[in-house]
């Protein structure tokens, strides 16, 4: 099908709609993305501040046959939010829809509102003495809109679930106009299709989320800490083993880290203290989150006497402060920004099966090595099995010298993934950057059924075009 640009006439009549105010030209900052990949268009920009406001949009769109590109925190990675070609669409921002409506302590349920800001939830939560534990480094700006439309994964993935596992419900205007009010609190609900499973992961391609009913934790009241040093990633497997058997779902975190991150903190970003003298080949963070029959117990201290005894942790450190254990998170934290600063030439999010983890690294080295003499850091959700497997150029070159060798690069790293069932997209999503690679590893049953919904769903195609699928 094909879409109309937003003109003259076209916003004439949407303005006559919404109240005054709500549409206005789109601001540089919306038509960028965090990694400068792409630059995106649109024709206006609305900002509307109720879900009958955005029905009214998304209505008025699939009259006109103009296109819609939802647009949350843009912290998202994978283009998702911005539109590069194609006729100009609408960009509809949710950041006036930033009310919490609701938070059930009782039911440890909050309904926020796409807008609502990551940190503004967890704040909510912890004011009533729970836990929403969606992690992410962009929770200041990341909104809750984007979390759920892209299934965000973020630091606590191992114990809590991905953004899908933390929803409840959804309220969300559908590409014809109409409301889906399933704002359901509900732990237990069996009627029919799951329309909430549907739109969390879709990226705005079936419809625009515009409020979630959202789970509550109860809050650990103790966190024990720990910097290890493991002499490979094997090692690190079998640790997680060994803390999982100790604690159970205590694990909140476990993450991978190598020795090239902390060369790249090192270089770029000295404020970041680095507590070990000597750089690991290979460390782990780990993070348990204590009940109150667990706290005081000296259970890390436990789990690392265990582990240097058997040979798989060579050196370590245990937080012995809360300052000590944000210090050691910051190193974790500060790895990504470290890497925007070094500049990849390409960069991958993929998971994997945890025991084959250690064999793709190894083959994932190689199919690069094949292709120049790169660096590369593999860093992650190891608990989950989620990597960030990125390639940087040489010490002294510059990432412009070999971005004819980008698609070269991702290729070879990705046929790796898909050799051991792996997936090439663990917690950014498809959006615009990966739509080749979806056509290409995607099972295609798969594909078909994911374009019939898409055809019987959004049948004029206005709903995010380009993200996901192809045109």
């Amino acid at each position: 099908m094909t879409l109309n640009a937003v003109d003259s006439d076209f916003i004439e009549t949407l303005s006559a709609q919404l109240p005054e105010g709500t549409l206005s030209a789109p601001e540089p900052r919306h038509l960028e993305e965090p990694r400068g990949r792409f630059a995106g268009q649109a024709g206006i920009m609305a900002r509307p501040r109720s879900v009958d406001e955005v029905s009214a949009i998304i209505r008025a769109c699939a009259a006109a046959k103009v296109g819609v590109v939802p647009y949350g925190g843009g912290t998202g990675l994978v283009g998702g939010q911005v539109m590069q070609g194609g006729p100009a669409p609408v960009l509809l921002s949710l950041e006036r829809m930033n009310t919490l409506r609701e938070v059930r302590a009782a039911s440890n349920v909050v309904v926020a509102e796409a807008g609502c800001i990551l940190a503004d939830v967890q704040a909510a939560a912890e004011a009533v003495d729970r836990l929403f534990p969606l992690s992410l480094a962009a929770q200041g700006t990341a909104q809750i809109g984007g979390n759920l439309a892209t299934n965000a994964g973020g630091l606590n993935v191992l114990r809590y679930g991905n953004a899908r596992d933390l929803c409840l419900g959804l309220e969300a205007v559908l590409p014809n106009g109409n409301i889906w009010h399933g704002l359901s609190p509900l732990r237990k609900d069996n009627t029919g299709y799951d329309l909430r499973n549907l739109l969390i992961g879709a990226e705005g391609t079936l419809g625009v989320i515009t409020a979630a009913s959202l789970k509550l934790f109860a809050r650990p009241v103790a966190h024990e800490t720990a910097l290890l040093h493991v002499p490979d990633v094997d090692a690190a497997i079998a640790l997680l083993g060994m803390a999982q058997d100790l604690v159970g779902e205590g694990v909140s975190a476990f993450e991978l880290m190598h020795r090239q991150g902390f060369e790249f903190l090192q270089a770029t970003m000295p404020q970041v203290r680095l507590p070990f003298k000597d750089l690991p080949e290979w460390a782990v963070l780990v993070d348990f989150g204590l009940s109150r029959a667990q706290e005081n117990q000296g259970i890390l201290e436990r789990l690392l006497t265990d582990a240097m005894d058997a040979g798989i942790v060579t050196d370590g450190l245990v937080a012995q402060s809360e300052a000590q254990r944000a210090d050691f998170w910051a190193v974790r934290e500060s790895i990504p920004a470290a890497n925007k600063l070094i500049g990849s030439i390409s960069s991958h999010d993929v998971s994997l099966p945890r025991e084959n983890i250690s064999d793709f690294i190894l083959q994932g080295r190689a199919a690069v090595a094949a292709l120049g003499s790169f660096r590369l850091n593999c860093f992650g959700h190891l608990g989950d099995g989620n990597l960030h497997f990125n390639v940087f150029p040489p010490e002294g070159k510059n990432k412009q010298e070999f971005k004819h060798l980008q698609g070269d690069v991702k290729r070879a790293v990705h046929d790796v993934v898909a050799d051991f069932g792996g997936s090439f997209s663990a917690e950014h999503g498809v959006g615009r950057l990966k739509v080749q690679d979806l056509e290409l590893y995607a099972d295609p049953t798969k594909l078909a059924t994911m374009r019939a919904i898409k055809s019987a769903l959004d049948p004029v195609g206005i709903m995010n075009p380009g993200a996901v699928l192809e045109n």
